[in-house]
Parts: C-alpha cells; structure tokens; sequence
C-alpha cells in the first residue's frame, strides 16, 4: 500500500514529489514511458531554453531543469518508475491505479499529467520545434532569436490576441494568421490587436508550410488564402501555435469533474478533486497560466494537501 502515488512527472509531479518525500510519505512517481507522446518531464522536455525560471541566471534546457528536479526529489526518496497509466479507479478505499495488468493501491493520488499544446500538424512544425517554432510566447518570446525580427501568431482566439499583444515587446512585427475574416477572440482583444501598430491580421489564411533551414532554424512562412487559393512568404524567425492545449485528462473521463475543454476542475484555493484523496496539480488543472513555475507552485500544494488530508484521517 503506497501512502502517495504521483501520476505524472515534469514541475507539477516533481514538485509535489520533493514535497511529498520531505514529509516522508515515501511517493511512487508513475512518470510515462519515454515512448509515449506524454514525455515523463513534461512539455519542457521539448524545450532547448528556459530563462525565466528563477534560480538559473544564465537559463537552461528543459530536459536539464527537469533532470535537476528529479535529482533533487529522489535525493529525499521519491521512488520513479516510467510506467504509463492506463486505467484508474477511485470508486473506494484503497485507491487503485492500474499499468496494464499491474495494480498498484494507495491511500492518496496526485494527478500531475500536464496538458499537450496544439498545431497545425505539419511536418515543418516539428522540423523546426524549438528552432523558432513555439506554443508559448510568454515562455520563449523574449529569447534573443526574436528581439526585433517580424513573428508570426497562428490562431483567432484570445490566446491568440494575448500571446500576439505579448509579442510585439520584442518583434518588429507579428502577423496573425487566421483563417476568417474576423477574429474569433472577445471584441475587447481583438480591437486591441487590430488597433496595434506591429500587428498585420492575414485574414482568411491559413498555413500552408513553415519555411527555414537547419542552421538558422525558422526564416518564414508560406501562407495560402483559403478564398482565393493564392500564396505568399512571409518572413519571420518565430512561428507560434496559439489554438490551444488539450488536457492529457482522458483517463480521468467519467471519473473526475473536468470544465467544458477537458482541465480538471479543483476546489477552490486548493488542488482537492471530488474525489477524497485524489488530487490535481500543474497544467492539467490550469488553463489560464501554464508555467512552469505555477505548475510547480500547484505540485507543492497538492503535496501540501495531500500530507494534511492523511494526517487528518490518519490521527
């Protein structure tokens, strides 16, 4: 019987971990298998530069921040194993958690399994992930890849307005790229973007390639009029993705409450579920900010709540 299984890994699952292991509850961290698209660290495994993490005042890699995180919670007895959970349930006591066939029972979950951001599906969009191809501005546009060089936003949304807006501190230009002739965003942000003197709406457009090289990584971006079918390039050194992230929450259906795009819903002011003893932490349950820094700001209260709700029951 484990006291805490930590399902999930990257800040949130580390975090909660570092927390969990100081109060010597002993986690079980089920992290995924590497060969899963759900990378046990996270999205910032995908992610060669993180300057805005405090503590690392020449920035760093995701994977080496991540390393570091998991160094850090197994040097207090966090136990890893990279296994992918296919199935849960958390209908009594003990709660269960399944890997295949295996079962594992616990007293308490900390359900840290992130979210995946979404694109296009393009094959350029890998080629050049991390070379000039994002899905967060506020995480990557103040790179030095950006600083005055025209960019380009992928989206209609509010997302899109905002990480647009956040960009023009750093670029030239930013082109918005959406495939209608008006945005789908809140009239407020769309007016603000329209109105902003670095911001090019290309309406009724979508992607048709991301254009670049291996050595400098992005350089443009052909785009095709979905009315007229004509082309055009439009350089930039940053394409971001900004029509949203979905939730890594499937196997939570039916089991969790979960708002209306997939994030599961937490108490308010804690990372309680629902369900007694089962908890959430990170990008699975947040929508709005989606940092690393919230995400392990939420782990270490999930580890927080959870040693409180045991100790509560447990006398």
């Amino acid at each position: 019987m484990e006291n805490v299984i930590i399902i999930g890994s990257g800040p949130a699952g580390y975090t909660a971990a570092l927390y969990a292991a100081r109060a010597s509850l002993e986690p079980l961290v089920l992290e995924g298998e590497p060969s899963q698209d759900i990378l046990p660290g996270g999205q910032l495994m995908t992610t060669t530069e993180v300057e805005n993490y405090p503590g690392y005042p020449e920035g760093v890699t995701g994977p080496q921040m991540m390393e570091d995180f998991k160094k850090q919670c197994g040097r207090f007895g966090t136990r890893f194993e990279w296994k992918t959970v296919t199935k849960v349930d958390f209908s009594g006591s003990p709660l269960k958690v399944y890997v295949g066939d295996e079962l594992f029972e616990t007293k308490t979950v900390i359900i840290a399994t992130g979210a995946t951001a979404k694109y296009l599906g393009l094959e350029s969009e890998e080629k050049y992930m991390n070379l000039g191809v994002s899905a967060c501005a506020t995480c990557d546009g103040a790179l030095p890849r950006f600083r005055d060089k025209p960019l380009v936003v992928v989206g209609g949304g509010d997302t899109a307005m905002e990480e647009a807006l956040f960009l023009t501190n750093f670029a030239s230009r930013v082109h918005i790229i959406h495939r209608r002739d008006e945005f789908r965003a809140s009239k407020i942000m769309a007016d603000r973007a329209v109105a902003h003197e670095k911001i090019v709406p290309e309406w009724d457009s979508v992607v048709d390639e991301v254009l670049g090289d291996e050595a400098t990584g992005v350089t443009g971006c052909r785009i095709k009029n979905v009315k007229t079918g004509e082309t055009k390039e439009l350089e930039c050194t940053g394409y971001f993705a900004a029509i949203g992230h979905k939730p890594n929450t499937d196997l939570f259906g039916g089991i969790l409450d979960m708002d209306e795009t997939g994030y599961l819903v937490t108490k308010a002011d804690s990372t309680y579920t629902k369900i007694d003893g089962v908890f959430a932490a990170g990008d699975v349950q947040d929508r709005i900010y989606r940092q690393a820094i919230t995400a392990a700001g939420s782990g270490c209260m999930a580890a927080i709540d959870c040693q409180r709700w045991l100790e509560a029951r447990e006398g």
